[in-house]
């Protein structure tokens, strides 16, 4: 198998079944993150056979973002490379949330509301400890790197991952 190279810009078609595809594009790289790359999924669902332009595509509103490595995804066939586009959006206001509460040991309960959360923008060095998510921290993206299948998931309107703690 060849290797799979993506960067900044790359976009992407993931087919969710017989019925539809949907599309995301890899947008930033975060350093604050394992370096991984940050994905906007798009909302609009397509028929398979549709092929709308890259221009159509990220003009279209961003679903979520998340943390992913693209090139796992390509190698495992879940998604296609369809181009590359240079409108990003804005990147500034995107802010990711994440908890010490996620996880347990063998024979705990888990956490179902965490109070302990954390927020950052990408590649901010400063995680800012912010304990209940109140305001417009509560519409950070869940801040966890995705595996590809987790990322189909998302893609599909599923929490992912399932036992993550919420807010309230």
């Amino acid at each position: 198998m060849a290797r799979a190279y993506t960067k900044i810009g790359d976009v992407f078609s993931v087919k969710l079944d017989d019925h539809q595809k949907k599309y995301f594009q890899l947008i930033a790289y975060d350093l604050t993150q394992l370096n991984s790359g940050v994905i906007g999924a798009f909302k609009t669902a397509y028929p398979p056979d549709d092929s709308p332009t890259l221009t159509d595509i990220v003009k279209d509103e961003v679903d979520f973002y998340a943390h992913c490595v693209t090139k796992f995804g390509l190698k495992m066939n879940l998604w296609d490379k369809v181009g590359s586009s240079k409108e990003l959006g804005c990147l500034d206001g995107i802010l990711f949330r994440d908890t010490n509460d996620y996880g347990t040991k063998v024979g705990e309960k888990r956490v179902e509301i965490s109070d302990k959360w954390f927020i950052w923008h990408i590649n901010d060095e400063k995680f800012t400890r912010v304990g209940k998510l109140e305001g417009e921290n509560r519409k950070a993206y869940v801040g966890l790197v995705f595996n590809p299948l987790g990322i189909i998931g998302l893609l599909k309107g599923n929490k992912y991952p399932i036992n993550y703690p919420d807010f309230e």
